[in-house]
């Protein structure tokens, strides 16, 4: 059996999905070291990669200006306009818990990733007739199956970018590729207030199909080794997944947090214009102001991570975002714009930071809990309709109320992570897997790496007798 296994992993060096799982250790050569990858060598998979956060966050940045498009061409109620969001966020409930899920730990990143781009494509050509007819459920239906493709995708992209590569660095790595997704959700406002709805009619839905025509246009590795070489750091242990915590409680403050930063998105023009009496193009403008500071927050946040531990910056943020909101709905004129936009900059490493120290020390279970987190997204579906609710019946500034109780929940998680995990996540940030040693020539980490199998063997021989 033994000489068996030795000649199959000469042939192909399978994923973990491919390997018993009653044997999970990181001395079976058949483990892809994603971990032990160089910074160097994780460059081009993850730039790849990054294309596909831009992707979705133009389309994201799209949604919210067509809300409020949506609003005035179909005269609906900020309640009912919350229904696109419902529509685009509830696909993030049903796909990485289904369909999405299994794919990406049944057949692996690279299927994943082709089958949620062709499930994009599909939503984004549904626009034409809906904007055609102009109807509100066709565009709610369209919006469903965006969503489903970008959830798809999102599944596979955000542990692909957590993994590849050295396992100190991965707050930042996904921080500065979701960093290229708040530039889209940047591009996309400027280019729909400035080109695709210049001069067009109020009421003229058309170049709404054009602009998602033009989108639909442009369109193996495993953590468990990871978990398991950075034990004698982190204290990490094999558990079932009905006791991981930590990623139910990330799930959770992740659903109110998305639900939350949502329903300030969505609400954001409508904000400005009741606030400071600004035109729809002016509040737009505001918008891009407050979206850009969003991508700035980003790119500053992973700049952070470098020197600050991740739990740290993300309590504070999260302490900035619940003081803000609370400013913005007692302030009125610009002045309560641009408190709502500094809330944008400081919700920028959030969504990111709460889905890395989620899966740290899941270890086979990787996978199946970012699905889980990824799934979480669905609170977007949730808190914007609420947020319309509060408006429709008081004002917009009230009902910035709804929001803040969802960063509220999200603010708990944090606390959580700086009190009772702190020694589990410092150890995988004080980690040197994935770079070179120099005393043996190696890259640390490495599953060739003959002391390190034999380390990590003897802790994993230590942990059983330690059960036993």
């Amino acid at each position: 059996m033994s000489d068996r296994s030795d000649d199959i992993s000469e042939v192909r060096r399978p994923s973990a999905a491919d390997v018993d799982g009653r044997r999970r250790s990181v001395a079976n050569k058949g483990l892809t070291g994603a971990s032990a990858l160089t910074v160097r060598q994780s460059i081009w998979p993850i730039t790849l990669v990054t294309v596909l956060f831009f992707l979705w966050g133009f389309a994201y940045g799209l949604l919210d200006v067509l809300n409020a498009k949506f609003q005035t061409s179909l005269n609906i109620t900020a309640a009912k306009a919350g229904g696109l969001q419902g529509s685009y966020f509830g696909a993030y409930f049903i796909g990485p818990l289904t369909y999405s899920g299994w794919v990406v730990r049944r057949f692996g990143y690279r299927w994943t990733f082709i089958m949620g781009l062709c499930i994009y494509g599909v939503g984004a050509l549904m626009f034409w007739p809906s904007a055609k007819f102009k109807s509100f459920p066709g565009f709610c239906g369209s919006l469903f199956i965006v969503g489903s493709g970008l959830s798809t995708l999102e599944t596979a992209a955000n542990p692909y970018i957590a993994t590849c590569g050295p396992p100190r660095l991965s707050e930042f790595r996904l921080e500065l590729s979701q960093s290229f997704q708040a530039i889209g959700s940047v591009v996309a406002p400027l280019l729909a207030a400035r080109v695709f709805f210049k001069e067009t009619n109020t009421n003229d839905l058309s170049h709404v199909q054009w602009t998602y025509v033009g989108i639909a246009a442009s369109h193996g590795r495993d953590m468990a080794l990871q978990a398991e070489q950075c034990a004698d750091l982190t204290g990490y242990q094999e558990k079932p997944f009905r006791k991981q915590y930590k990623l139910f409680f990330g799930v959770a403050a992740q659903f109110c947090y998305v639900g939350a930063q949502v329903a300030v998105a969505s609400q954001f023009i409508r904000y400005s214009e009741e606030s400071a009496g600004l035109t729809e193009a002016q509040a737009s403008d505001r918008y891009a102001i407050g979206q850009s500071l969003f991508a700035i927050g980003r790119f500053a946040a992973a700049g952070l991570f470098m020197f600050v531990k991740p739990r740290l910056v993300l309590l504070v943020f999260m302490t900035m975002i619940m003081v803000f909101q609370a400013c913005a709905m007692g302030i009125y004129g610009e002045g309560g714009i641009a408190v709502l936009s500094l809330v944008l900059f400081f919700e920028s490493c959030i969504f990111p930071t709460i889905f890395t120290l989620s899966i740290r020390g899941l270890g086979r279970h990787t996978k199946r809990g970012s699905s889980f987190i990824v799934a979480s997204v669905c609170g977007g579906a949730l808190f914007p309709s609420l947020t319309g609710l509060a408006a429709d019946s008081s004002t917009y500034h009230k009902a910035m109320g709804v929001p803040l109780a969802g960063f509220f929940v999200s603010f708990i998680f944090p606390i959580y992570l700086n009190t009772l995990c702190a020694k589990e996540l410092d150890g995988f940030r004080e980690t040197k897997i994935g770079y070179h040693d120099e005393r043996r020539g190696t890259v640390i980490g490495d599953v060739n790496d003959v002391e390190t199998q034999v380390a990590v063997a003897k802790r994993a021989s230590e942990v059983h007798t330690e059960k036993v």
